[in-house]
């Protein structure tokens, strides 16, 4: 049981890392560090750097959101199904 544990939170914590790596990316970087790079492309009359930095990233953490849940429930699914106690 205890390496059944530790396989399921090495892949929750890569999960955990990936998806945090894309919210950092996405604020911090679309928002703010590429942002004047960004700014040459405009989305319904605003800039892109401006829209990551104000809407884009929210947008992207719900989706995120969302994404966790479905990896979550796939990687519960895998570890603790009613097979794998059997074991």
């Amino acid at each position: 049981m205890h390496k059944k544990n530790t396989t399921y939170w090495k892949s929750n914590l890569k999960i955990v890392i990936s998806l945090l790596t894309v919210w950092f990316l996405v604020s911090f970087g679309f928002g703010i560090i590429w942002s004047d790079a960004l700014d040459n492309i405009q989305i319904g009359g605003f800039k892109l750097g401006f829209w990551f930095a104000q809407q884009g990233s929210i947008f992207v953490f719900v989706i995120i959101i969302f994404i966790y849940v479905f990896l979550l429930n796939r990687l519960d699914k895998k570890h603790f199904s009613k097979s794998s106690e059997d074991d």
